[in-house]
């Protein structure tokens, strides 16, 4: 994920970068410390988890490596608006990542109201998402036709912009990957 946003999303003194289901921190590390790419701004960055404890760790790790300009909160993504970073107005980011976080809210039950909650996901990306914005989804459980089918739609707005290719597996005759990262764009 690293390698795509760095060719096409590259790091510049505003931009904003949202990660959906954060856990430790690690994917915003790593596009801060650059890895031999050039690295983002931490101030612009914000990591939000469902989890308390996955917030803290993050926190923590991210005062061990002197990275605390980065901002982690806990963040219930399907209904509350992540914070807004200190000098952004708008709420709405350049970059969304998300690296399994779908993947999870899709084996939530449904709700009350009888929906499924991974329905409304794709609607709160969009929502998110500045015009002229990425969105760089991983998932293990969704193939890319499947995760086009549920991003891009007339009410999202969302458009197809490109894959990673990862390593293929060939079984029974069928061949295919053991995850999908697929990238969205919204239209300026």
């Amino acid at each position: 994920m690293v390698k795509w946003v760095n060719q096409h999303a590259p790091p510049r003194p505003n931009i904003s970068v949202l990660e959906v289901g954060s856990g430790n921190g690690a994917l915003l590390f790593a596009l801060v410390e650059g890895r031999g790419e050039a690295s983002y701004p931490p101030h612009r960055l914000l990591g939000i988890d469902y989890s308390e404890g996955a917030v803290r760790l993050a926190q923590s790790v991210a005062h061990s490596r002197n990275l605390t300009a980065i901002t982690f909160r806990v963040c219930d993504f399907l209904h509350e608006d992540p914070p807004l970073l200190a000098d952004d107005q708008n709420g709405a980011w350049d970059l969304i990542l998300d690296k399994g976080t779908y993947d999870a809210i899709a084996l939530m039950e449904k709700g009350e109201n009888g929906r499924i909650p991974v329905e409304g996901y794709p609607m709160r990306i969009a929502k998110l998402l500045n015009p002229g914005g990425y969105f760089l989804i991983t998932s293990c459980n969704f193939t890319d036709f499947e995760l086009q089918s549920k991003f891009i739609t007339e009410e999202t707005g969302l458009q197809y912009h490109s894959r990673i290719e990862h390593p293929t597996i060939s079984f029974g005759g069928s061949t295919g990957s053991a995850c999908s990262s697929v990238a969205f764009t919204k239209p300026a």
